[in-house]
């Protein structure tokens, strides 16, 4: 899959709506610098979203997705695209009814200073979580950071429970890392009915290379009830 191709299809698609980056962004509930940066090639929506858009403009997602990157992006793209196709298999599985009582929410960001999408697939004995496409969009930050973790956590009542995490590998600023946060957490144990508002919880421990740490803590919430 070439990102760039996919980058270009969806500027073409904006601009035939005659649409800026900020109302095409509306439509798709994201900021218009994730558009951007769809634009530009330098990140991919949510597959979920791709799809809507697809599904909008009548245009087939797997000849999108089909386009084949350039063998010196082969490495860079790999991860991303197993990622992709995962997801893929877990939505197809769904709309051709071989698990038709898998069911799908909306998670989202409660947080001024982040935005996220994010999806919570269920049915009545498991889960699976999958967050991508998260934007900073507090105050400026232009700090280095040497060590960054951004942790899932499941909250109930006093409890904080881990349930993924994902860190830094080198120093950078918090902007680029999060760029390339996801998390994809398939059969997890608990239901969906477990998750009430915000049960669950994203946390941003940011270091910078003088030793000053800030802390981001990053409710997130479910469209609606289970």
């Amino acid at each position: 899959m070439d990102q760039e191709k996919v980058g270009k299809k969806i500027k073409e698609i904006r601009q035939k709506q005659n649409l800026s980056q900020q109302k095409f962004a509306e439509l798709y509930g994201v900021t218009y610098q994730a558009v951007s940066k769809w634009e530009n090639g330098k990140n991919m929506p949510d597959i979920t979203i791709l799809k809507q858009i697809c599904e909008d403009n009548n245009i087939d997602i797997n000849t999108l997705l089909e386009t084949k990157s350039p063998k010196k992006k082969f490495k860079k793209i790999l991860i991303p695209l197993i990622i992709i196709i995962l997801v893929i298999i877990i939505i197809i599985l769904i709309i051709t009814n071989q698990d038709q009582s898998f069911k799908f929410k909306t998670l989202t960001a409660s947080c001024d200073n982040f935005k996220l999408y994010g999806s919570l697939a269920y049915n009545d004995q498991k889960s699976s979580i999958y967050i991508s496409n998260i934007t900073y969009c507090g105050e400026e930050d232009n700090n280095k950071y040497q060590d960054i973790h951004c942790t899932l956590y499941e909250i109930n009542g006093n409890t904080q429970t881990k349930i993924s995490s994902y860190e830094s590998q080198k120093t950078t600023t918090l902007e680029d890392f999060i760029q390339n946060v996801e998390f994809n957490i398939d059969g997890y144990e608990k239901t969906c009915k477990v998750y009430k508002q915000n049960s669950l919880e994203l946390e941003i421990e940011a270091t910078t290379t003088n030793g000053k740490t800030t802390t981001y803590k990053i409710p997130l919430t479910l469209e609606d009830n289970c």
